[in-house]
């Protein structure tokens, strides 16, 4: 089956975790490919503490943000400052789409070798949309599924065309958020 987890709202990210907590508790074995994001997050020294024969977790991404111009306020880029790499929509960085393409080669071998129950590409809809991965890799990967595999998509902005192809689909609505308070992101609950 094929999982996608979307929206604006707090939550993807956990609730792909959470499943896999869940397959590894049923002896399932789980492989982890997180897109845009380098180790900086609480979640990735727990994963790692299962050992490789459990839950297999990849990076591929670097220690700064990359962002289309347009999809950031002025007060944000500031904010981020040398964290974030801001590029012209449709002109991503090419050094950071080769970086993201061998992840999803690395994803596919691993995939395909029939050791894993669980494959989760967290940020993948992300990356989707930016265009550091092309529909075409993304739809050469999920041709190559084998049936008694879960695959598990989270980011926002999950695209219509991987939506229809989906056999369960999550939108995470933001309600309220304290972020609109000023409070930053805190350690062991967003990061």
């Amino acid at each position: 089956m094929i999982h996608v987890y979307t929206g604006n709202g707090k939550g993807k990210t956990t609730a792909a975790l959470g499943l896999c907590l869940r397959a590894i508790g049923a002896g399932m074995r789980v492989y982890i490919m997180q897109f845009m994001k380098s180790l900086a997050y609480s979640e990735q020294a727990v994963l790692k503490s299962f050992g490789t024969h459990l839950v297999n977790l990849h990076t591929t991404g670097k220690p700064f943000f990359v962002a289309p111009e347009g999809t950031m306020s002025e007060a944000e880029r500031e904010k981020w400052g040398d964290d974030v790499e801001v590029f012209p929509a449709g002109k991503p960085p090419a050094e950071y789409v080769a970086l993201l393409s061998r992840g999803l080669s690395e994803v596919t071998q691993s995939m395909t070798a029939g050791n894993y129950h669980m494959i989760i590409l967290d940020e993948i809809n992300v990356a989707l949309h930016f265009g550091l991965i092309s529909r075409h890799q993304m739809e050469t990967l999920l041709a190559c599924l084998p049936k008694d595999v879960e695959i598990i998509c989270t980011g926002r902005y999950a695209p219509d065309w991987l939506i229809e192809q989906a056999d369960l689909v999550t939108e995470m609505t933001e309600v309220k958020h304290y972020y609109t308070r000023g409070i930053e992101a805190r350690r062991g609950i967003e990061n």
